[in-house]
């Protein structure tokens, strides 16, 4: 890939062009998304989501940016656990930002319904509408490899937070074993495009979601990126032997 392009599944694209085709995979597929993930996973991608909500063990009185939040399932769990805290001893509400650049994904998770700490807005990651220095924690989820510019990203996220905030970004990753790696890649390309083809007629856009995963940085390099970007305390956790895995860190 040249310094000027982008990667949008196993193509090198114009950087201008990516978001409009990272949008229209996600206008296609919002109605279905937490469906497809349910079925694409068995459900484990809910087990992965509970584990890094309770990483991120939110307080009342936090101000919590979830960045490329879809359809809003982090975010209920992060407001849900806040309150709960809240009624055993008390506090300000927490507030939740849902963040996402395709409003059809927004759309999508407020029919879902939404929870009292929860305000959602169409924003991009590169580029967040929330000021500088206000947030305790900025959490992304499986969204920061269908960002253009992931330093950019990382930069934003770095910017809204305060000093000592917590950053924390579950992404689909490297498996840690080449056995796994092979299982991985032959249900990966065989069997998740089939998936959207027979439930959510569209077997490109899996197809897409599948390749923009194998062209994401290893756990390494991406920490170090994180790093970079000006956090410290960097650490990994995998999940599922590194299918996906959790990044952490603190802004400095």
């Amino acid at each position: 890939m040249s310094e000027r392009s982008a990667t949008f599944g196993f193509k090198d694209v114009d950087p201008a062009a990516k978001p409009r085709l990272v949008r229209g995979v996600f206008d296609r597929v919002a109605r279905r998304y937490d469906l497809m993930n349910d079925l694409m996973s068995g459900g484990v991608h809910r087990l992965w989501k509970d584990a890094v909500a309770a990483r991120l063990n939110p307080q009342p009185g936090e101000t919590i940016v979830d960045c490329a939040g879809g359809t809003g399932d982090m975010a209920r769990r992060f407001a849900r656990m806040a309150r709960r805290v809240q009624e055993r001893r008390g506090g300000a509400d927490a507030r939740v930002f849902v963040i996402d650049y395709n409003a059809e994904m927004i759309a999508a998770g407020r029919e879902k319904g939404s929870e009292p700490e929860m305000a959602w807005s169409v924003g991009d990651a590169q580029r967040l509408p929330v000021p500088s220095g206000v947030a305790d924690a900025y959490v992304i989820s499986f969204g920061i490899r269908n960002v253009t510019d992931i330093p950019a990203a990382l930069s934003e996220a770095r910017r809204v937070l305060k000093p000592g905030g917590r950053f924390l970004c579950l992404e689909f990753s490297r498996p840690v074993t080449e056995a796994l790696r092979k299982a991985y890649d032959a249900y990966s390309f065989r069997v998740i495009p089939e998936i959207g083809e027979r439930v959510a007629g569209d077997r490109d856009s899996y197809q897409y979601l599948v390749e923009s995963i194998r062209r994401f940085p290893d756990q390494k390099a991406f920490a170090a990126m994180i790093a970079a970007a000006g956090f410290a305390q960097v650490d990994v956790t995998n999940f599922t032997g590194g299918v996906a895995a959790l990044h952490t860190a603190r802004a400095i």
